[in-house]
Protein backbone atom coordinates (compact mmCIF):
# COMPACT_ATOMS: atom_id res chain seq x y z
CA UNK A 1 0.00 0.00 0.00
CA UNK A 2 1.34 3.27 -1.35
CA UNK A 3 0.16 6.78 0.40
CA UNK A 4 -0.33 9.33 -2.35
CA UNK A 5 -0.39 13.22 -1.93
CA UNK A 6 -2.03 14.60 -5.11
CA UNK A 7 -1.45 18.49 -5.77
CA UNK A 8 -4.02 20.28 -8.06
CA UNK A 9 -6.40 17.21 -7.32
CA UNK A 10 -9.06 19.18 -9.53
CA UNK A 11 -7.13 19.40 -12.49
CA UNK A 12 -7.29 16.90 -15.68
CA UNK A 13 -4.12 15.10 -14.47
CA UNK A 14 -5.48 15.07 -10.65
CA UNK A 15 -8.63 13.89 -11.60
CA UNK A 16 -7.04 11.15 -13.85
CA UNK A 17 -4.62 10.16 -10.78
CA UNK A 18 -8.01 9.46 -9.05
CA UNK A 19 -9.36 6.79 -11.34
CA UNK A 20 -6.26 5.20 -10.95
CA UNK A 21 -6.37 4.76 -7.09
CA UNK A 22 -9.88 3.88 -7.17
CA UNK A 23 -8.98 1.63 -9.86
CA UNK A 24 -6.13 0.43 -7.17
CA UNK A 25 -7.39 0.27 -3.94
CA UNK A 26 -5.33 -2.50 -2.33
CA UNK A 27 -2.26 -0.86 -3.68
CA UNK A 28 -2.75 3.31 -3.53
CA UNK A 29 -4.56 5.29 -1.19
CA UNK A 30 -4.65 9.09 -0.64
CA UNK A 31 -3.52 11.50 2.60
CA UNK A 32 -3.53 14.65 1.08
CA UNK A 33 -5.03 16.49 -1.48
CA UNK A 34 -4.84 20.33 -2.99
CA UNK A 35 -6.07 23.05 -5.27
CA UNK A 36 -5.84 26.34 -5.68
CA UNK A 37 -9.50 27.54 -5.97
CA UNK A 38 -12.14 24.67 -6.26
CA UNK A 39 -13.33 24.45 -3.25
CA UNK A 40 -16.11 22.15 -3.92
CA UNK A 41 -14.77 19.75 -5.88
CA UNK A 42 -11.52 19.26 -3.48
CA UNK A 43 -14.08 18.31 -0.43
CA UNK A 44 -15.85 16.03 -2.53
CA UNK A 45 -12.77 14.20 -3.40
CA UNK A 46 -11.64 14.35 0.24
CA UNK A 47 -15.25 12.72 1.45
CA UNK A 48 -15.18 10.27 -1.44
CA UNK A 49 -11.37 9.00 -0.20
CA UNK A 50 -11.41 9.48 3.36
CA UNK A 51 -8.73 12.33 2.76
CA UNK A 52 -8.12 14.24 6.24
CA UNK A 53 -5.60 16.97 4.65
CA UNK A 54 -6.60 19.26 1.80
CA UNK A 55 -4.79 22.33 0.77
CA UNK A 56 -6.49 25.58 -0.59
CA UNK A 57 -3.67 27.99 -2.40
CA UNK A 58 -6.54 30.58 -2.73
CA UNK A 59 -6.31 32.24 0.64
CA UNK A 60 -10.31 33.52 0.08
CA UNK A 61 -10.94 29.94 -1.08
CA UNK A 62 -9.27 28.26 1.51
CA UNK A 63 -11.55 30.65 3.99
CA UNK A 64 -14.48 28.78 2.11
CA UNK A 65 -12.90 25.22 2.60
CA UNK A 66 -12.74 25.57 6.24
CA UNK A 67 -16.35 26.68 6.61
CA UNK A 68 -17.53 24.42 4.62
CA UNK A 69 -15.44 21.08 5.23
CA UNK A 70 -17.15 18.09 6.72
CA UNK A 71 -16.19 16.94 10.50
CA UNK A 72 -12.13 14.56 10.04
CA UNK A 73 -11.15 17.18 7.37
CA UNK A 74 -8.27 19.75 7.75
CA UNK A 75 -7.85 22.66 5.76
CA UNK A 76 -4.23 24.10 4.91
CA UNK A 77 -4.77 27.61 3.68
CA UNK A 78 -2.67 29.66 0.93
CA UNK A 79 0.85 28.83 -0.79
CA UNK A 80 2.40 28.10 2.49
CA UNK A 81 -0.40 25.79 3.10
CA UNK A 82 0.08 23.52 0.01
CA UNK A 83 4.08 23.49 0.61
CA UNK A 84 3.12 22.27 4.36
CA UNK A 85 0.81 19.22 2.75
CA UNK A 86 3.59 18.15 -0.06
CA UNK A 87 6.07 17.65 2.80
CA UNK A 88 3.20 15.90 5.53
CA UNK A 89 4.54 12.84 7.03
CA UNK A 90 3.29 9.23 5.88
CA UNK A 91 3.58 9.88 2.64
CA UNK A 92 5.55 7.52 -0.43
CA UNK A 93 4.99 9.75 -3.25
CA UNK A 94 3.80 13.26 -3.95
CA UNK A 95 2.13 13.81 -7.14
CA UNK A 96 2.62 17.19 -8.56
CA UNK A 97 0.12 18.25 -11.34
CA UNK A 98 -0.25 22.12 -10.47
CA UNK A 99 0.22 24.79 -13.19
CA UNK A 100 3.45 26.16 -13.87
CA UNK A 101 5.90 27.87 -11.40
CA UNK A 102 3.20 27.22 -8.42
CA UNK A 103 4.67 23.32 -8.32
CA UNK A 104 7.90 24.47 -7.57
CA UNK A 105 8.28 25.32 -3.84
CA UNK A 106 6.10 22.37 -3.21
CA UNK A 107 7.97 19.84 -5.16
CA UNK A 108 11.09 20.85 -2.84
CA UNK A 109 9.52 20.56 0.10
CA UNK A 110 8.43 17.41 -0.97
CA UNK A 111 11.89 15.84 -1.82
CA UNK A 112 13.33 17.43 1.59
CA UNK A 113 11.30 15.63 3.20
CA UNK A 114 12.19 12.64 1.71
CA UNK A 115 9.78 11.99 0.02
CA UNK A 116 9.53 10.95 -3.87
CA UNK A 117 8.11 12.99 -6.33
CA UNK A 118 5.73 11.72 -9.74
CA UNK A 119 5.79 15.08 -11.50
CA UNK A 120 3.76 16.55 -14.03
CA UNK A 121 4.45 19.74 -13.79
CA UNK A 122 7.22 20.01 -16.50
CA UNK A 123 8.06 23.67 -15.76
CA UNK A 124 9.43 22.79 -12.18
CA UNK A 125 12.59 21.09 -14.17
CA UNK A 126 12.16 23.73 -17.08
CA UNK A 127 12.81 26.49 -14.79
CA UNK A 128 14.73 24.97 -11.95
CA UNK A 129 16.64 21.46 -13.01
CA UNK A 130 19.78 22.20 -11.64
CA UNK A 131 18.73 22.59 -7.64
CA UNK A 132 15.62 20.44 -8.24
CA UNK A 133 18.12 17.46 -9.51
CA UNK A 134 20.66 18.18 -6.84
CA UNK A 135 18.21 18.45 -3.78
CA UNK A 136 16.91 14.73 -5.76
CA UNK A 137 20.31 13.32 -5.62
CA UNK A 138 21.31 14.68 -2.16
CA UNK A 139 17.80 13.53 -0.15
CA UNK A 140 18.03 10.40 -2.61
CA UNK A 141 14.53 10.10 -3.64
CA UNK A 142 13.20 9.43 -6.92
CA UNK A 143 11.28 11.85 -9.22
CA UNK A 144 9.16 9.45 -11.43
CA UNK A 145 7.87 11.82 -14.97
CA UNK A 146 4.38 11.66 -15.52
CA UNK A 147 4.35 13.40 -18.93
CA UNK A 148 3.20 10.58 -21.76
CA UNK A 149 6.70 11.44 -23.36
CA UNK A 150 8.77 11.29 -20.66
CA UNK A 151 7.25 8.54 -18.63
CA UNK A 152 7.99 6.34 -21.93
CA UNK A 153 11.36 7.61 -22.08
CA UNK A 154 11.65 6.45 -18.46
CA UNK A 155 9.99 3.00 -19.75
CA UNK A 156 12.73 2.51 -22.67
CA UNK A 157 15.34 2.82 -20.42
CA UNK A 158 14.65 0.51 -18.06
CA UNK A 159 17.03 -2.07 -17.64
CA UNK A 160 18.13 -4.38 -15.02
CA UNK A 161 21.58 -2.85 -14.09
CA UNK A 162 21.27 0.58 -14.55
CA UNK A 163 17.81 3.23 -14.69
CA UNK A 164 17.92 6.73 -15.26
CA UNK A 165 19.65 9.37 -13.53
CA UNK A 166 16.36 10.53 -11.96
CA UNK A 167 15.44 7.11 -9.91
CA UNK A 168 19.16 5.93 -9.74
CA UNK A 169 20.45 6.25 -5.76
CA UNK A 170 23.70 8.44 -6.61
CA UNK A 171 25.73 6.28 -4.62
CA UNK A 172 25.35 3.19 -6.70
CA UNK A 173 27.63 3.01 -9.82
CA UNK A 174 25.38 2.43 -13.47
CA UNK A 175 26.63 -0.28 -15.45
CA UNK A 176 26.47 2.30 -18.19
CA UNK A 177 25.30 5.83 -18.04
CA UNK A 178 22.81 7.07 -20.46
CA UNK A 179 24.81 9.67 -21.89
CA UNK A 180 26.76 6.67 -23.68
CA UNK A 181 24.43 4.19 -24.33
CA UNK A 182 21.52 6.88 -25.89
CA UNK A 183 21.65 8.51 -29.15
CA UNK A 184 18.63 10.31 -29.71
CA UNK A 185 15.53 10.96 -27.46
CA UNK A 186 12.97 11.26 -30.17
CA UNK A 187 9.91 13.32 -28.02
CA UNK A 188 6.32 12.27 -29.79
CA UNK A 189 4.55 15.59 -30.52
CA UNK A 190 0.61 15.50 -31.35
CA UNK A 191 0.88 18.56 -33.39
CA UNK A 192 -1.90 20.61 -31.88
CA UNK A 193 -4.84 21.56 -33.55
CA UNK A 194 -2.71 23.40 -36.19
CA UNK A 195 0.57 21.24 -37.23
CA UNK A 196 -2.08 19.67 -40.16
CA UNK A 197 -3.45 23.06 -40.93
CA UNK A 198 -1.07 25.25 -43.07
CA UNK A 199 -3.64 27.43 -44.07
CA UNK A 200 -4.17 28.68 -40.34
CA UNK A 201 -3.32 32.50 -40.02
CA UNK A 202 -2.10 32.76 -36.48
CA UNK A 203 -3.05 36.09 -36.04
CA UNK A 204 -6.51 35.32 -36.29
CA UNK A 205 -6.77 32.15 -34.03
CA UNK A 206 -9.63 32.16 -31.55
CA UNK A 207 -9.32 30.86 -27.98
CA UNK A 208 -11.75 28.30 -28.79
CA UNK A 209 -9.83 27.32 -31.98
CA UNK A 210 -6.47 26.91 -29.78
CA UNK A 211 -8.30 24.99 -26.94
CA UNK A 212 -9.86 22.46 -29.68
CA UNK A 213 -7.12 19.65 -29.17
CA UNK A 214 -7.70 16.44 -31.35
CA UNK A 215 -6.31 14.18 -29.27
CA UNK A 216 -6.04 15.00 -25.19
CA UNK A 217 -8.25 16.77 -22.67
CA UNK A 218 -5.63 18.37 -20.74
CA UNK A 219 -6.13 21.44 -19.01
CA UNK A 220 -6.13 25.33 -20.61
CA UNK A 221 -2.54 26.49 -20.17
CA UNK A 222 -0.99 22.89 -21.36
CA UNK A 223 -3.50 22.83 -24.05
CA UNK A 224 -2.11 25.86 -25.46
CA UNK A 225 0.99 25.26 -25.09
CA UNK A 226 0.31 22.54 -27.23
CA UNK A 227 -1.15 24.77 -30.18
CA UNK A 228 1.91 26.84 -30.05
CA UNK A 229 4.23 23.27 -29.58
CA UNK A 230 5.68 25.36 -26.79
CA UNK A 231 5.16 22.43 -24.58
CA UNK A 232 7.54 20.45 -26.62
CA UNK A 233 10.22 23.06 -26.25
CA UNK A 234 9.23 23.00 -22.42
CA UNK A 235 10.19 18.72 -22.50
CA UNK A 236 13.19 19.30 -24.34
CA UNK A 237 14.31 20.99 -21.30
CA UNK A 238 12.40 18.53 -19.19
CA UNK A 239 14.54 15.84 -20.57
CA UNK A 240 17.59 16.80 -20.19
CA UNK A 241 17.14 17.00 -16.42
CA UNK A 242 15.58 13.83 -15.67
CA UNK A 243 17.65 11.36 -18.25
CA UNK A 244 21.04 13.58 -18.32
CA UNK A 245 20.99 13.43 -21.81
CA UNK A 246 23.11 16.13 -24.15
CA UNK A 247 20.22 18.83 -25.41
CA UNK A 248 21.83 17.89 -29.10
CA UNK A 249 20.86 14.19 -28.43
CA UNK A 250 16.86 15.12 -27.77
CA UNK A 251 14.53 15.92 -30.67
CA UNK A 252 11.40 16.24 -31.73
CA UNK A 253 8.50 14.45 -34.58
CA UNK A 254 5.28 15.35 -34.98
CA UNK A 255 2.74 11.87 -34.62
CA UNK A 256 -0.96 12.66 -35.03
CA UNK A 257 -2.48 9.54 -33.84
CA UNK A 258 -0.39 10.02 -30.42
CA UNK A 259 0.03 6.36 -29.77
CA UNK A 260 3.81 6.38 -29.92
CA UNK A 261 4.42 7.98 -26.88
CA UNK A 262 7.81 8.54 -27.28
CA UNK A 263 11.32 6.74 -28.96
CA UNK A 264 14.67 5.92 -28.02
CA UNK A 265 17.36 5.78 -30.11
CA UNK A 266 20.58 3.76 -28.96
CA UNK A 267 24.18 4.01 -30.05
CA UNK A 268 23.88 0.09 -31.49
CA UNK A 269 21.40 1.29 -34.01
CA UNK A 270 18.35 -0.34 -32.22
CA UNK A 271 14.83 1.74 -31.46
CA UNK A 272 12.52 0.97 -28.66
CA UNK A 273 9.33 2.97 -28.36
CA UNK A 274 6.40 2.70 -25.62
CA UNK A 275 3.04 2.75 -27.54
CA UNK A 276 -0.63 2.93 -25.63
CA UNK A 277 -4.01 5.06 -25.85
CA UNK A 278 -3.93 8.98 -25.80
CA UNK A 279 -4.87 8.52 -21.95
CA UNK A 280 -3.06 9.83 -19.13
CA UNK A 281 -3.75 6.87 -16.97
CA UNK A 282 -1.26 5.22 -18.53
CA UNK A 283 1.38 6.92 -17.49
CA UNK A 284 0.10 8.14 -13.60
CA UNK A 285 -0.34 4.48 -13.16
CA UNK A 286 2.94 3.75 -14.21
CA UNK A 287 4.41 6.06 -11.97
CA UNK A 288 2.37 6.03 -8.74
CA UNK A 289 2.91 1.79 -9.13
CA UNK A 290 6.81 1.99 -10.19
CA UNK A 291 8.62 -0.78 -10.63
CA UNK A 292 5.52 -2.86 -10.80
CA UNK A 293 3.07 -3.07 -13.55
CA UNK A 294 -0.34 -3.69 -12.29
CA UNK A 295 -3.12 -5.18 -14.10
CA UNK A 296 -6.28 -2.45 -14.79
CA UNK A 297 -9.03 -1.69 -16.80
CA UNK A 298 -7.64 0.63 -19.26
CA UNK A 299 -8.56 1.07 -22.83
CA UNK A 300 -6.78 -1.71 -25.09
CA UNK A 301 -4.60 -0.39 -27.67
CA UNK A 302 -6.03 -2.18 -31.03
CA UNK A 303 -3.01 -1.88 -33.64
CA UNK A 304 -5.06 -3.42 -36.73
CA UNK A 305 -7.57 -0.67 -36.61
CA UNK A 306 -5.02 1.96 -36.17
CA UNK A 307 -3.65 0.53 -39.95
CA UNK A 308 -0.90 3.07 -39.96
CA UNK A 309 1.08 5.49 -38.21
CA UNK A 310 2.31 9.11 -39.27
CA UNK A 311 5.39 10.97 -38.55
CA UNK A 312 6.79 14.02 -40.25
CA UNK A 313 9.52 16.50 -38.63
CA UNK A 314 8.02 19.71 -37.07
CA UNK A 315 7.76 23.14 -39.04
CA UNK A 316 9.85 25.55 -36.63
CA UNK A 317 9.28 28.16 -38.96
CA UNK A 318 5.41 28.14 -38.01
CA UNK A 319 6.01 27.21 -34.53
CA UNK A 320 8.79 29.40 -33.12
CA UNK A 321 8.03 28.40 -29.72
CA UNK A 322 10.57 25.01 -30.48
CA UNK A 323 13.47 27.35 -31.78
CA UNK A 324 12.96 29.95 -28.54
CA UNK A 325 13.30 27.02 -26.29
CA UNK A 326 16.07 25.50 -28.27
CA UNK A 327 17.83 29.47 -27.68
CA UNK A 328 17.04 29.19 -24.10
CA UNK A 329 18.34 25.72 -23.09
CA UNK A 330 21.41 26.31 -24.94
CA UNK A 331 22.03 29.88 -23.11
CA UNK A 332 20.86 27.99 -19.74
CA UNK A 333 21.51 29.94 -16.62
CA UNK A 334 18.10 31.91 -15.60
CA UNK A 335 17.10 31.60 -19.44
CA UNK A 336 14.90 28.77 -19.48
CA UNK A 337 13.38 30.38 -16.11
CA UNK A 338 12.77 33.24 -18.58
CA UNK A 339 11.36 31.27 -21.23
CA UNK A 340 8.96 29.75 -19.06
CA UNK A 341 7.55 33.05 -17.12
CA UNK A 342 6.98 34.62 -20.13
CA UNK A 343 5.16 32.13 -22.05
CA UNK A 344 3.00 31.47 -18.94
CA UNK A 345 2.07 35.32 -19.05
CA UNK A 346 1.47 35.36 -22.29
CA UNK A 347 -0.52 32.18 -22.70
CA UNK A 348 -2.84 34.09 -19.53
CA UNK A 349 -2.98 37.30 -21.93
CA UNK A 350 -4.56 34.91 -24.66
CA UNK A 351 -6.85 33.21 -22.92
CA UNK A 352 -7.96 36.21 -21.25
CA UNK A 353 -8.54 37.80 -24.94
CA UNK A 354 -5.93 40.70 -24.60
CA UNK A 355 -3.32 39.78 -27.56
CA UNK A 356 -3.65 37.67 -30.70
CA UNK A 357 -2.20 34.29 -30.74
CA UNK A 358 0.84 34.78 -32.71
CA UNK A 359 1.55 37.49 -29.62
CA UNK A 360 2.32 34.28 -27.26
CA UNK A 361 5.86 33.06 -28.49
CA UNK A 362 6.17 36.94 -29.75
CA UNK A 363 6.51 38.23 -26.35
CA UNK A 364 8.38 34.89 -25.27
CA UNK A 365 10.98 36.30 -27.61
CA UNK A 366 11.10 39.89 -26.82
CA UNK A 367 11.69 39.25 -23.09
CA UNK A 368 14.25 36.31 -24.14
CA UNK A 369 15.78 38.94 -26.03
CA UNK A 370 15.99 41.56 -23.28
CA UNK A 371 17.29 38.90 -20.21
CA UNK A 372 20.82 39.16 -19.37
CA UNK A 373 21.57 35.66 -18.43
CA UNK A 374 22.80 35.01 -14.96
CA UNK A 375 23.98 31.18 -13.49
CA UNK A 376 20.77 29.75 -11.83
CA UNK A 377 22.81 27.74 -8.81
CA UNK A 378 19.99 28.34 -6.66
CA UNK A 379 16.82 29.31 -6.17
CA UNK A 380 16.97 32.57 -5.39
CA UNK A 381 18.16 33.52 -8.95
CA UNK A 382 15.90 31.70 -10.41
CA UNK A 383 12.67 33.18 -9.20
CA UNK A 384 14.30 36.69 -9.02
CA UNK A 385 15.00 35.82 -13.01
CA UNK A 386 10.79 34.69 -13.05
CA UNK A 387 9.81 37.82 -11.33
CA UNK A 388 11.69 39.63 -13.15
CA UNK A 389 10.44 37.80 -16.88
CA UNK A 390 6.93 38.20 -15.53
CA UNK A 391 6.81 41.92 -15.37
CA UNK A 392 8.39 42.17 -18.89
CA UNK A 393 6.06 40.16 -20.34
CA UNK A 394 3.19 41.85 -18.57
CA UNK A 395 4.52 45.32 -19.94
CA UNK A 396 4.88 43.28 -23.75
CA UNK A 397 1.10 42.40 -23.72
CA UNK A 398 -0.13 45.77 -22.49
CA UNK A 399 2.12 47.30 -24.98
Amino acid sequence: MRSIIILGSTGSIGESALRVVAALPDRLRITGLATRTNVTRVLEQAVQFGVPLVAVGDPAAAAEARRLAPPGVRVLAGEEGVVELAAAEGADIVLCALVGMAGLRPVLAAIEAGHDVALATKEVLVAAGEPVMAARARRNVRILPVDSEHCAIFQCLQSPVTAPYCVRPPAAPAAQAAETRVRQLLLTASGGPFAGRPEIDFDCVTIQQALAHPRWAMGRKVTIDSATMMNKGLEILEARWLFQVPLERIDVVVHPESVVHSLVAFVDGSWLAQLSPPDMRFAIQYALTWPDRVAADMPPLELARLACLHFAAPDERRFPCLRLARQAAAAGGTCPAVLNAANEVAVEAFLAGRMNFSGIWRTVEQVLGRHTRQAAGGLDEILAADRWAREAAAQCCTA
